[in-house]
């Protein structure tokens, strides 16, 4: 997808300086920065610090961070205790373990003057295989928005939540991909992007990519969206997950239960547009999903540009108040419409699921 023009993906292996390079998403929309990660902690610190986000994207840079860790030591020990620290660093998106997992599988056993190239050639593929799914999440998502426009015969307009567009994955992105796609095909778009607090990834990179592929968006509340359900003016809501279960649940950002019941309340359709690398096919019980609780000060200040163009963070809380900030909750899957995945669209259920994976 595109940047001031020009194609982008968010994140690569720069084989001249041997390092893995990123878009820096802490500092959009304001700035746009190319980082270098030169080390297995470069990778770690940028998952924590949210310089990579959503859960597609987590798993390549977990997946570099592997190769990079190789390129540190060869010693297959060193490198399985660098992908404990990988999994550690953000606890609910499953994406980042299967990520690891998968390179782990892949090089137990392999001679040191091969494995390398092979850990390189894993995580490559791993990312190839992401923007690959999530091309065909958007064309069998397209098919959903293809029937409300020729019902409708008008714009239509798609409620999203969070940030699950391009740059939450390695390209298209999942919710976003039908959007792009049928803004490309000439079907007249417009989405409502709710703001997402605490950190504003709707607002600062949902809009901010939509902006760039000149698609009609409006930022909201995330309180606002079901009044406009009530008014009529929400034909879908379409948002990613972080983490979906066998059954159906879908965990993903905060406050995507909320819209979920009033889309319910509204007979909106709700979509989850998700990878196969985001099901979870062991946890059987939402309960058991590890909810990321994150440092309140991402609550109690807000960043933005003052009038000297320059990014500052200030306090919009009372000093001695405390704050709560649980990153995720469920959806449980009686509220899902359906999910959208690379190999088509299932009920949001065991059997769905079966029928299209197993």
């Amino acid at each position: 997808m595109k940047i001031n023009g020009i194609e982008y993906k968010t994140i690569w292996f720069n084989e001249e300086k041997q390092v893995v390079k990123i878009i820096d998403q802490t500092k959009l929309p304001h700035k746009f920065i190319i980082k270098e990660l030169s080390s297995v902690k470069d990778a770690i610190n940028a998952i924590k610090t949210m310089e990579v986000r959503g859960a597609p994207l987590i798993g390549g840079t977990a997946a570099y961070g592997i190769v990079l860790a190789v390129q540190e030591n060869k010693d297959l020990e060193f490198i399985k205790k660098c992908s404990e620290e990988l999994i550690q660093s953000r606890p609910t998106a499953i994406n980042l373990k299967w990520a690891v997992d998968r390179m782990i599988k892949k090089l137990v056993g392999i001679n040191s003057d091969q494995i390398l190239s092979i850990a390189l050639n894993e995580a490559k593929e791993i990312c190839d295989e992401d923007e690959k799914f999530c091309k065909n999440i958007g064309i069998n998502g397209l098919k959903i928005i293809e029937e409300i426009y020729n019902k409708k015969k008008d714009t239509v307009n798609i409620l999203t939540h969070c940030n699950a567009g391009w740059l939450a994955t390695i390209n298209w992105g999942t919710a976003t991909s039908p959007i792009y796609h049928a803004h490309k095909k000439g079907i007249p778009i417009h989405v409502w992007v709710d703001e997402t607090r605490p950190r504003n990834q709707g607002a600062n990179l949902t809009s901010y990519e939509l902006n760039e592929e000149e698609i009609p968006n409006t930022i909201i509340a995330d309180n606002t969206g079901g009044i406009l359900m009530q008014r009529g003016e929400v034909d879908i809501c379409i948002v990613g997950t972080d983490r979906t279960l066998s059954n159906g649940d879908v965990c993903n950002k905060i406050g995507t239960y909320l819209k979920a019941l009033a889309a319910h309340d509204n007979n909106v359709p709700f979509y989850v547009a998700l990878p196969s690398s985001t099901i979870d096919w062991d946890i059987k019980d939402a309960k058991d999903i590890p909810i990321e609780e994150r440092n309140s000060d991402e609550l109690s200040h807000v960043e933005g540009i003052d009038e000297n163009n320059q990014i500052k963070k200030v306090l919009i809380y009372p000093s001695k108040s405390k704050a709560m900030n649980l990153a995720f909750d469920v959806t449980p899957a009686k509220y899902v419409t359906g999910l959208i995945t690379e190999k088509g669209i299932s009920d949001a259920s065991s059997e769905g699921l079966k029928k299209l994976f197993k």
